[in-house]
């Protein structure tokens, strides 16, 4: 029921791509609620922290920004408070907020959040304060409305959860076990946002290369990717997250051939070293790796690949290291996102005695920054001069003057253009490299 006008809402999200169409759900609810986004804090209703916790500093984060507005719920009792998402499905976790912060109205786990409009009212009725969190994750649950931060690309999530249990990490403990969306769910959802004039979705899983395990009829991942590749009107399919060990020569074919589906590949190596990866438990090899990398390669020459690296692991030593540098070489990746190791309570490299001291992680992870940006640098030097199809998203956000977007491989493009192409997909002249993006200028098709 719409009884809440002029009520506003803040929401801040910490973590990955998952969780930020997490939290446009939850805008979406608060939306269909009767309820208006605002970005002032301050001037909020209902305060929604949706929490990651896959390092220790997302925590720290979390805990910094609920103490940050004790004051504000003390000036204004009707104030609501929302703690969600995969910080508060740890052991726990709950009971520490609480403890530390007993002001905090709502805590729900990534389980059930699409109960929050009912946990919502009973707020408002009266009800002192609700934790739910669901230990099992349940069904999944469509047709949630969902208010998308941007109107030219959207997130779309086939599958939920994660079987591989890596151990370092602690999804699989927060966002249970794979669960695949029915293909004409995922479909239906595509095709509405193809008819309200976006251009590309990316398609989200922890596995994506999972996708289809234990539905019938049955399914895999390639099969979704042609079924979603027929979708007239629709630009760009992009997809994220691939483990290697699930990536199949079919859906490096079905890229290679696809009309839409873009020659951009994600694909986590975590380290160069297999002895690494064993630890980690990756279940595939530096040279499994390796092999796949030139299938990608001989199938889709122009392939822009980005990757996952972990620094620092329990257990790396230099010549560890010193092989993640030489595969960083090899592979020539188009960009990467590193990380210093971070101990996660509750996952079996916690426990592990032969931690890589601070001072050395450090040094190393300078080291492969250094080596990437070259490579990164230098690849895209080799776009200046060379005309590319960017899918205008807005204004650039560090000169009003010019237009920013994506190549089909997810290379950063600022221009000058029409302010008309916004949604538009136009061909650009690239100037010039700057380094981590590109300079053009529209080319005019008269």
């Amino acid at each position: 029921m719409k009884d809440n006008k002029n009520k506003t809402y803040f929401i801040e999200t910490w973590g990955c791509q998952m969780n930020e169409e997490d939290s446009e759900k939850i805008s979406g609810m608060l939306k269909n609620m009767g309820y208006v986004r605002t970005i002032i804090r301050e001037e909020a209703d209902v305060i929604i922290f949706n929490t990651c916790c896959v390092r220790e500093n997302a925590e720290q984060k979390v805990f910094g920004n609920i103490g940050a507005i004790k004051a504000l719920k003390r000036k204004n009792p009707k104030l609501i408070i929302v703690v969600s998402g995969c910080m508060i499905q740890q052991k726990g976790m709950a009971e520490t907020i609480v403890k530390k912060f007993p002001f905090v109205d709502i805590l729900i786990g990534t389980h059930n959040s699409y109960k929050f409009p009912e946990y919502l009212n009973r707020i408002k009725n009266g009800e002192k304060q609700i934790i739910d969190i669901w230990k099992q994750e349940g069904e999944i649950v469509e047709g949630l409305p969902i208010d998308r931060l941007s109107s030219v690309k959207a997130f779309v999530t086939i599958m939920y959860g994660c079987n591989n249990f890596c151990t370092y990490c602690i999804v699989p403990y927060v966002r249970g076990r794979e669960r695949s969306r029915k293909p004409e769910d995922i479909e239906k959802e595509i095709k509405e946002l193809v008819a309200k004039g976006y251009k590309e979705v990316t398609l989200l899983g922890q596995n994506v290369n999972s996708y289809g395990k234990g539905l019938e009829p049955k399914i895999n991942f390639a099969d979704l990717l042609r079924r979603i590749d027929k979708i007239e009107g629709l630009e760009r399919i992009k997809f994220m997250t691939s483990h290697p060990k699930d990536l199949s020569e079919e859906v490096i074919d079905v890229i290679s051939k696809g009309r839409a589906l873009c020659e951009q590949i994600h694909l986590p190596v975590q380290s160069g070293s297999s002895k690494m990866l064993k630890n980690m438990n990756r279940h595939y090899t530096k040279d499994q790796y390796l092999d796949l990398i030139k299938k990608i390669k001989e199938k889709i020459p122009n392939a822009s690949i980005s990757t996952d690296i972990i620094v620092g692991f329990p257990g790396e030593t230099e010549e560890d290291f010193m092989e993640t540098l030489e595969l960083v070489k090899t592979v020539e990746y188009d960009s990467a996102f590193t990380f210093l190791y971070s101990k996660r309570k509750g996952t079996p490299a916690f426990e592990y005695e032969n931690q890589v001291d601070e001072k050395t992680k450090h040094d190393r992870f300078n080291r492969l920054v250094e080596t990437i940006n070259s490579i990164v640098i230098k690849k895209n030097q080799t776009f200046e001069g060379r005309n590319v199809e960017v899918l205008v998203e807005g204004i650039s956000k560090n000169d009003e003057n010019k237009l920013t977007g994506r190549t089909r491989d997810g290379r950063l493009v600022n221009f000058e253009g029409n302010i008309n192409s916004i949604g538009k997909l136009v061909n650009v002249r690239i100037i010039r490299s700057q380094g981590f993006s590109l300079l053009g200028e529209a080319i005019c098709d008269n």
